[in-house]
């Protein structure tokens, strides 16, 4: 597979994954991410030695996951919302034991079994450390075909690098919407870095404990203090963003994934009837670019939030600001997708109550 090539976005990940060296799979089906395991156990059947199960539950396929990590292998496993709920306390035991794993989560309608339209009500359970405990995981969310494949690979090196899992946030339009992809050459999983870390097998070595169960009180502290170094360099290394026709901006739209793309319509429509208005668009969800979206809110006077949710995001875009200027807010939740038509409309009433109340 050279040059650029058509592809669904599920195809296009597990594609990326394995060129990024995963050769281990474990999942259990939900819509609308269904084409993904499909591709993923076609494309393994033909690779000696790579390892994909369809496990009895969302339980059964997490705690594959970390059978895997703790060997060495770089293994990913996906599913939609209710799934990735599921996973929950899985998630929690491979931050707590340092493993590095690549979760996905194509979003769908909820809460409850909810719809498999795309959505973006995921967002606190992605950010906030879904699972029990004082814990992040690293969070991407691409927008296009392209980034998928990207973020993919950048997903398996974060994960190995910081030895934390990571998460690819997408919703069900993007996982069946085909654009051109250029692909990177794969990697060979024996070219990989060495971890000194895993466990396979102890002869002629002392033996190691990989945990997440600390009794005794002050030895649980150390690791989570730990922990929170480690989320302290993760939040200087990696946040990024896309900026987009922000230098003469006097209000900002901010959106990420799905919704940002509807975004962009709306702002060049919003800019079309000579608003001066432009996009920021968060790359990372966690760490969220709060520094980047901080030093803007010192020049516009008005941040609108565009989620297809009834608003989670904002939240962190609030905390960014802290009051340095005004905070709006436009969703539709449940697997509703505004057009850009529409936003553009909202984003145009709202800078006009922002010149008025100037």
């Amino acid at each position: 597979m050279a040059g650029k090539v058509l592809m669904r976005g599920t195809h296009v990940l597990g594609e990326a994954a394995i060129r990024a060296g995963c050769r281990t799979y474990f999942g259990y089906p939900i819509t609308p991410q269904n084409e993904l395991p499909e591709y993923m156990a076609s494309a393994f059947a033909k690779i000696p030695g790579a390892v994909f199960v369809q496990a009895e539950s969302e339980l059964a396929a997490i705690n594959m996951v970390i059978g895997a990590s703790v060997a060495g292998a770089r293994v990913m496993t996906s599913s939609s919302s209710p799934g990735i709920s599921l996973k929950q306390e899985g998630i929690s035991y491979l931050a707590g034991m340092e493993l590095p794993a690549v979760i996905v989560n194509m979003m769908r309608g909820g809460p409850g079994l909810g719809n498999i339209a795309p959505a973006q009500g995921d967002y606190f359970q992605a950010t906030k450390g879904g699972g029990h405990g004082d814990y992040r995981i690293i969070v991407l969310a691409p927008a296009y075909a392209q980034e998928i494949a990207d973020m993919t690979l950048q997903a398996f090196d974060l994960a190995d690098a910081y030895r934390t899992p990571v998460m690819i946030l997408g919703d069900g339009m993007m996982g069946q919407m085909m654009e051109p992809v250029i692909f990177p050459e794969p990697l060979d999983p024996a070219d990989l870095p060495k971890k000194e870390w895993i466990l396979n097998g102890a002869k002629g070595r002392p033996s190691r404990i990989v945990r997440s169960l600390w009794l005794d009180p002050p030895m649980e502290e150390e690791l989570n203090w730990r922990l929170m170094r480690k989320y302290e360099i993760i939040s200087d290394a990696i946040p990024d963003q896309e900026a987009y026709m922000i230098d003469d901006a006097d209000m900002i739209v901010t959106a990420y994934g799905t919704a940002a793309r509807i975004a962009k319509g709306g702002v060049a429509r919003a800019r079309m009837s000579g608003l001066k208005v432009g996009l920021f668009r968060p790359k990372t969800l966690w760490p969220f670019p709060s520094k980047a979206l901080a030093a803007l809110s010192r020049k516009v006077k008005n941040i609108l939030v565009f989620e297809m949710s009834t608003g989670q995001m904002v939240e962190d875009v609030q905390l960014a600001v802290q009051g340095r200027c005004d905070v709006s807010f436009y969703g539709r939740p449940g697997g509703v997708v505004s057009t850009p038509e529409e936003l553009a409309r909202v984003i145009v009433s709202t800078y006009q109550r922002m010149e008025s109340a100037a």
